[in-house]
């Protein structure tokens, strides 16, 4: 059996996803997995144990060779693609996506059997041959486990499993002993989000990172792949945090967070990946829904401000209020009573 997983971007998507491959690969130990991914996301399903194969989609370097002039050899590369999708014949396709640019290669694909959601979301359900509803009440990663329980999978214990990285745990091991670290003995931030509205003041983050550092003695390492604004707010604090932004990989990136204490961070792939790795979350939320998106699992606290107008699900807003009214000192209370209580809890 030839099965091909649709789940393209974004970080925190591709991870809710994980599961329902484990589930996938349970359910069908023999069946032959491909997975198509945009680049972004790709460090999370190459390599991986469950997978037969990948397929990267490289749409965002296509469109940007694009406008460099470049329209002959990004039509190699998108024949090149077709051809390599269409190599196997599918008996299943699941497009866990539900958009236009993944029902456009649930199609090209060729498959038998083309299952997503019952949804015209940019006309993504026209090329399907069998829909399931999508239950928006659910956190994302159960609405995608819907797709292996539709198929007959049992309903087990949700597993995170990342492909393995011996050179990720040896770089991180070095930088850790470059630091002067061990496990669990220090705190990481990630102040990045993708959404404006999804951001915390700068100067909010350096007050935190200060009182971890002041009152409970702990480093902090500021995650991101954004170099600048972390500068910043390393700018406004003494000696005693350090900036990886930039640095990592995202396995890199994961073998950090598994070895934190705890994370803090906004709401972002990066949550979802120290998730995904066991440690406990602190995240901030503003204008989306934590039911829906927010850390997985026991273990973790979602800081939000109870404003009628929040979650909007707005990328764009005047105020920003929801995000404005969490203070520093009420998120430093949070990660102490964490420390305090031993960090790891489950």
């Amino acid at each position: 059996m030839n099965i091909l997983i649709v789940k393209l971007s974004a970080i925190g998507d591709v991870i809710h996803t994980l599961p329902s491959l484990s589930a996938l690969r349970r359910l069908y130990p023999q069946a032959h997995i491909t997975w198509v991914v945009e680049e972004a996301a790709s460090d999370l399903v190459l390599n991986h144990p469950q997978l037969d194969e990948v397929l990267i989609f490289r749409r965002k370097t296509w469109i940007k060779n694009i406008k460099a002039g470049q329209v002959r050899s990004v039509w190699q590369e998108v024949r090149l693609f077709i051809r390599n999708l269409r190599q196997r014949p599918y008996d299943l396709v699941i497009d866990f996506h539900g958009l236009f640019k993944s029902s456009v290669i649930v199609f090209l694909s060729g498959g038998k059997r083309k299952l997503g959601y019952d949804s015209l979301q940019e006309l993504s359900g026209l090329f399907l041959t069998e829909k399931i509803p999508e239950d928006m009440g659910k956190h994302a990663l159960e609405r995608y486990l819907d797709f292996p329980h539709y198929l007959g999978a049992k309903k087990e214990k949700v597993e995170f499993i990342l492909p393995p990285s011996v050179d990720a745990e040896k770089k991180v091991n070095l930088l850790l002993e470059k630091y002067g670290l061990n496990d669990k003995d220090y705190i990481a931030i990630n102040p990045i989000a993708y959404w404006k509205t999804k951001l915390w003041d700068d100067g909010n983050f350096a007050c935190l990172a200060g009182l971890i550092s002041d009152k409970l003695k702990k480093k902090v390492i500021f995650t991101g792949s954004e170099i600048a604004p972390i500068e910043k707010i390393t700018s406004m604090m003494g000696a005693n945090s350090i900036n990886l932004a930039g640095q990592t990989t995202l396995l890199e990136l994961a073998c950090i967070f598994k070895k934190a204490q705890l994370v803090v961070t906004t709401d972002s792939g990066p949550m979802h990946l120290a998730c995904a790795v066991g440690t406990p979350v602190v995240a901030l939320f503003g204008p989306t829904d934590p039911a829906r998106t927010g850390p997985y699992g026991a273990g973790h606290t979602v800081i939000r401000a109870d404003l009628p107008c929040s979650p909007c699900f707005l990328k764009d807003c005047l105020t920003i209020q929801c995000m404005k009214n969490i203070t520093p000192e009420r998120v430093f209370a949070v990660v102490e009573g964490r420390i305090k209580k031993g960090g790891r809890n489950y």
